[in-house]
């Protein structure tokens, strides 16, 4: 990841993870927009910044991960949110329940089908502490998740990708 400096940038702007593109492409685009790259943050207009409904699922999300680290797990959370309101919660327990699959994000799609009583959740939204890897996505995919927002500032990184990348 690259931190991104853009020379018309405001302190007051906030800022949004991107995903590595290749240096070619990116250096061409950071130019062309007068910024050079770095590391991790990009500053974004203001009418993009997080809502406060959505700024408390970045919260819970992660509270879910301080709850794993509290645990002796690995240090990832999520929460599923459908209509507004979380449906799933979901800490990291890899090594808790001795399970590779207990990823955070899958924690959360468990416990919300599970609340739910369907294996299918279609208008649901990820928030995950980090990016879900591609056997994850691959299962919210599946259940039918709608979006994925990633990390502190809640990237919009889209739809869960079948076979994930």
């Amino acid at each position: 990841m690259a931190v991104v400096h853009c020379k018309m940038a405001n302190a007051e702007l906030p800022t949004l993870r991107c995903y590595p593109v290749p240096m070619i492409h990116r250096r061409s685009i950071l130019s062309l927009m007068g910024c050079t790259a770095a590391g991790h943050l990009l500053p974004i207009p203001a009418a993009l910044a997080l809502g406060e409904r959505e700024q408390h699922f970045v919260a819970e999300a992660a509270r879910m991960k301080s709850e794993a680290v509290a645990k002796g797990d690995q240090p990832y959370g999520a929460v599923l949110v459908r209509d507004g309101a979380i449906i799933g919660w979901g800490p990291s327990r890899v090594i808790a329940d001795r399970n590779a699959d207990a990823h955070a994000e899958r924690v959360a799609l468990w416990d919300a089908q599970r609340r739910t009583g369907k294996p299918e959740l279609a208008g649901a939204v990820l928030y995950s502490t980090s990016r879900p890897c591609s056997a994850c996505q691959q299962q919210l995919a599946l259940a039918k998740v709608e979006r994925m927002y990633v990390g502190p500032a809640a990237t919009d990184s889209g739809g869960p990708q079948k076979g994930g990348s």
